[in-house]
């Protein structure tokens, strides 16, 4: 897929966030808990620089970065229909685990995720002047996802 021209473009990547999760209507061995180390990378995009120069001032990413850690950190990502969710919730109760339930734990919907994340608080930072039309969830060296799309209000 091409990109639209969109203006000035740039990245931000964040890495090592320990987490597990573990795909329930799988077949094979993704059904079993697993972990990865974690790392995400946003692409942002500008009609305008800033008054800096910026697309987006790095230093502004601070929530969207405690949003990041507060997910997946030493945490355990569950889907909400997971068939154990019951024994996940007493785990996370009893203190073995730090639950963190989605509608998908994969990469794809992961991606989609921290989209809607840095878009939100894009919007209300810099009121349109701003997008990610990109953001990548990688599980590892080999395995990621990404979610591309322009928000309609850029």
């Amino acid at each position: 897929m091409s990109t639209p021209l969109i203006g000035f473009t740039c990245s931000k990547h964040y890495q090592n966030y320990p987490c597990c999760h573990r795909q329930w209507r799988h077949p094979g061995h993704c059904r079993f808990i697993h972990g990865y180390s974690r790392s995400f990378t946003f692409w942002f995009a500008a009609k305008e620089l800033d008054e800096y120069g910026f697309v987006v001032d790095f230093s502004c990413l601070k929530p969207l970065e405690q949003k990041l850690n507060d997910q997946f950190d030493h945490t355990f990502l569950a889907n909400m229909d997971d068939p154990l969710i019951s024994h996940w919730k007493r785990l996370d109760h009893e203190g073995a685990l730090n639950l963190r339930i989605m509608k998908n734990v994969g990469m794809e919907s992961s991606s989609e995720l921290i989209w809607e994340w840095a878009n939100e608080f894009l919007l209300e930072r810099d009121k349109g002047r701003t997008c990610c039309w990109r953001s990548e969830a990688r599980e590892n060296d080999s395995n990621s996802a990404s979610f591309e799309l322009v928000p309609d209000w850029y």
